[in-house]
């Protein structure tokens, strides 16, 4: 089972990570970013979308979520939603690891006799809802967040969201919504990667002051290393930031993070590829 809410700080308010944990959880990173290259060879993927979160998500479902494979049915989890839903070989490669999906699943990646594909299918254990037209889990998440606030319950609700996800209007509306019924056990994480698509997000439609937004419409917000474990945990186990406000996390992150040839390439930010292209990029995350 996962920690209750008074058991998941540490009692000296020491949100620290120790050594063995920070290694840890960079071991965790490695493999799900094996999987995502794995499946990238396998009809092809969101590799550089994919690659940006993975450290994000290993944090989340490692140390903060209160959510665990024997319990994805429990009315008082916590609930996660990927609305840049692009990135999913990430979020499956992490079931992998977690034990909520068999990893020879993976091998089906894009076949016709599973779920496993670009955008994630409610069919896989974990996955609270589709998505993929993006703009459209936030919305959904806010509903969900003003349902356990009505039912007088504690479950966190946190939704990752891509940078260039917020050009659309209709995150903007839920925002106003969350501020006005106070959900302040939302949390908002933005996968700042600086890119969408084939193009930087400040040369297409320019997001900055993205900070500065987020405040206008009434939420909390805080900026962080999206790659750094020591700066999630100070972060997370400080919200809500302010009582009765939304929160929200800018994550800064580098596309395609963890394999260097990849990294920050407009060009590809899909990609189909070869046996050996994996095999040579699974040795620079060695690097």
């Amino acid at each position: 089972m996962y920690p209750s809410m008074t058991s998941i700080h540490p009692p000296s308010g020491d949100f620290s990570l120790t050594y063995e944990e920070i290694q840890r959880l960079k071991a965790r990173s490695f493999e799900v970013r094996k999987y995502v290259l794995q499946m990238a060879s396998r009809g092809g993927c969101f590799v550089g979308a994919s690659l940006s979160c993975v450290d994000l998500l290993v944090y989340l479902y490692s140390k903060f979520l209160r959510i665990s494979k024997n319990s994805l049915g429990d009315p008082n989890r916590d609930y996660f939603f990927l609305s840049k839903g692009h990135a999913v070989p990430a979020l499956y490669g992490l079931f992998a690891v977690l034990g909520f999906l068999d990893p020879q699943r993976l091998e089906n990646h894009l076949k016709p006799n599973d779920f496993i594909y670009w955008h994630p299918n409610r069919n896989i254990p974990g996955i609270e809802f589709h998505s993929g037209s993006l703009g459209h889990l936030l919305p959904i998440a806010v509903g969900v967040a003003l349902d356990c606030k009505l039912r007088g319950q504690s479950n966190r609700v946190v939704v990752l969201l891509g940078d260039g996800e917020l050009d659309e209007g209709s995150n903007w509306e839920a925002c106003l919504i969350a501020q006005a019924y106070r959900l302040d056990h939302l949390i908002l994480v933005v996968d700042r990667n600086g890119f969408q698509a084939n193009a930087p997000t400040e040369a297409l439609i320019p997001l900055d002051p993205l900070e500065k937004k987020f405040q206008a419409f009434g939420l909390s917000e805080t900026t962080i290393d999206g790659h750094s474990f020591i700066e999630m945990e100070r972060t997370f186990y400080k919200i809500p930031f302010d009582p009765g406000m939304p929160n929200v996390v800018i994550a800064e992150t580098t596309r395609g993070k963890g394999v260097p040839s990849l990294e920050e390439r407009v060009d590809r930010w899909f990609c189909k590829l070869s046996g050996e292209e994996v095999e040579q990029f699974i040795q620079e995350l060695y690097g």
